[in-house]
C-alpha cells in the first residue's frame, strides 16, 4: 500500500469519525476539543489544537492492509511478528485508532505521551524506526514496524507480548 494510497483511506474513514475517547482501549485516546466535537458531528475530521487530527477511525480493512504492510517491511528487516500478535497489541493498545494518545499515564506525565497504533513513545520510536517507513509515530505502518522492532530486541517479538510493554 503506497504512501498515497495509505493517505487516501484514512481520509476516507475520516468522515465516519465521532469525537469520542478509544472504547476498549487501555487508557490511550486522542485529546478532544470542542470545536474537534462539532466538526465531528459535521462529519469532519476531528481537529485539536494547533490543527493536529485527532481521530481517524481504522475499519478492518484499512488496518487488515497496515498489519499486512507492516509484516512485508519487517520481512524484509528480519523483524519477527505475527498478524495475530500485532492485531492482538494493537487492539488492546489502541483499539486500531492510529493517531491514539495516551494522556495519562507516567509517559505522558514526563511530557512524552505514548502515540499511533501500538502505543510507542518518541524516543522508542526513534530509536527503531526502520529505515523507507514514515517518519512518524501516527503512520501506522511505520508505528507498528518500530514497535514490533523494539519488542524484537526487548522480548524477541509482538507476539509475546501479552501486555502493556
Amino acid at each position: 500500500m503506497s504512501r498515497l494510497t495509505r493517505t487516501a483511506s484514512a481520509l476516507a474513514v475520516a468522515a465516519a469519525v465521532v469525537a469520542a475517547p478509544v472504547v476498549g482501549a487501555t487508557g490511550a485516546w486522542a485529546a478532544e476539543a470542542p470545536a474537534a466535537q462539532t466538526q465531528a458531528a459535521q462529519g469532519a475530521v476531528a481537529v485539536a489544537p494547533g490543527n493536529k487530527v485527532t481521530h481517524l477511525a481504522a475499519t478492518q480493512d484499512n488496518l487488515d492492509g497496515w498489519i499486512r504492510e507492516a509484516l512485508a517491511v519487517m520481512a524484509k528487516h528480519d523483524i519477527p511478528g505475527t498478524y495475530e500478535g500485532i492485531h492482538r497489541n494493537v487492539m488492546r493498545e489502541s483499539s486500531g485508532n492510529p493517531l491514539a494518545i495516551n494522556d495519562w499515564d507516567i509517559n505522558a506525565i514526563n511530557g512524552i505521551p505514548s502515540k499511533g497504533l501500538l502505543q510507542v513513545i518518541d524516543p522508542t520510536f526513534d530509536a527503531y524506526h526502520v529505515e523507507g517507513t514514515e517518519p512518524s509515530p501516527f503512520d501506522p505502518v511505520a508505528n507498528i514496524v518500530a514497535a514490533c522492532n523494539y519488542a524484537a530486541d526487548r522480548y524477541g517479538s509482538i507476539d509475546n507480548v501479552n501486555g502493556p510493554y
